[in-house]
């Protein structure tokens, strides 16, 4: 018996994409309760105030914001735990090497699931923009704007 589609779970931070200049991305998974991932599933995640670190070796996600699952108990888990990222211990050491360089962090991108229905977060090696990056990036979304837009007229 074949299993029933599933519906695409896509949980983006766009403001990453704005503060963050992206150096490198990876995808990780992620060690969650059953109630996460059934919270996961109906779309109730949020990676507004969400970042990485690094700790005894081992990558961890803070902040990153699961709301309690709608049909759980008093077993549930809580909103902002942090929880471990599982990558290739290879793509850990490199994270680790760059963030021994001035000014670079580690930003969860995007929470997704896998075709397995496992829990994905990209994310990626950035540093921060200053404040001319930032006018620049608009100034480009805005003229992308005005030709998609004068595209469509025609």
């Amino acid at each position: 018996m074949a299993k029933p589609a599933q519906k695409t779970i896509r949980i983006e931070n766009r403001r990453a994409r704005f503060e963050y200049e992206l150096i490198d991305s990876f995808s990780a998974g992620m060690v969650l309760m059953g109630s996460e991932i059934k919270s996961i599933r109906e779309g109730a995640a949020g990676l507004v105030d969400a970042y990485c670190l690094i700790v005894n070796g081992e990558l961890w996600v803070k902040h990153l914001h699961i709301a309690p699952w709608r049909l759980g108990t008093h077993a549930n888990h809580v909103e902002t735990r942090d929880r471990k990222l599982l990558l290739k211990k290879n793509e850990l050491k490199k994270i680790d090497r760059a963030l021994k360089d001035k000014g670079i962090t580690v930003v969860p991108l995007l929470l997704h699931l896998s075709e397995k229905g496992l829990a994905k977060l990209d994310i990626a090696l950035a540093r921060g923009k200053k404040l001319h990056d930032k006018r620049t990036s608009l100034k480009e979304k805005d003229a992308d704007r005005e030709t998609k837009r004068a595209q469509t007229e025609s």
